[in-house]
């Protein structure tokens, strides 16, 4: 059976979608890169001690989901509750989380981000955010560059569909 014409594919969707699977992938990879020389570098931080990876993860997951329990934080992040017990006294002990009673359940503490820890985690997209449009800048055209802000519309589109 043959299926409806609104089911059938384009070539251009198919080949947009491989393009998007490729193209955010090596973006991802030399986000990550760039963080990671940084991380090696210190920069801006010497006086600071980095977060580790897995302090990062918790950093980001809190910045993007907003407080959580330690238990919840250590679910989403696959790691046994030791483990990011550990974690969360560490992100504490560096200023950048707090814990407090959970409204809900006052036998449960919420882990949040302090504003040292926003101010981390603002920093950090930042840098990357700024590497990426100074790369856009340097490798495309300005009508190149408009076409990337019209492809990301789309792109959001399709994610919140």
């Amino acid at each position: 059976m043959m299926p409806a014409d609104e089911d059938v594919l384009t070539e251009a969707a198919v080949q947009a979608a491989g393009d998007i699977w490729v193209v955010v992938g090596r973006l991802r990879r030399k986000l990550r890169a760039l963080e990671a020389a940084e991380e090696a570098s210190g920069r801006d931080r010497s006086a600071e001690k980095e977060p580790s990876p897995p302090q990062s993860s918790v950093l980001r997951r809190l910045a993007r989901n907003g407080p959580a329990s330690a238990s919840d934080l250590a679910a989403a992040e696959g790691v046994r509750p030791q483990s990011m017990a550990k974690t969360v006294i560490a992100l504490e002990e560096a200023g950048l989380v707090s814990r407090s009673p959970d409204p809900g359940d006052g036998r449960r503490q919420l882990v949040s981000l302090t504003a040292r820890g926003h101010e981390r985690r603002k920093g950090e997209r930042l840098a990357r955010q700024e590497w990426l449009a100074r790369a856009l800048q340097e490798h495309g055209t300005e009508e190149e560059v408009r076409a990337v802000i019209t492809a990301m519309a789309l792109l959001d589109r399709v994610a919140q569909a």
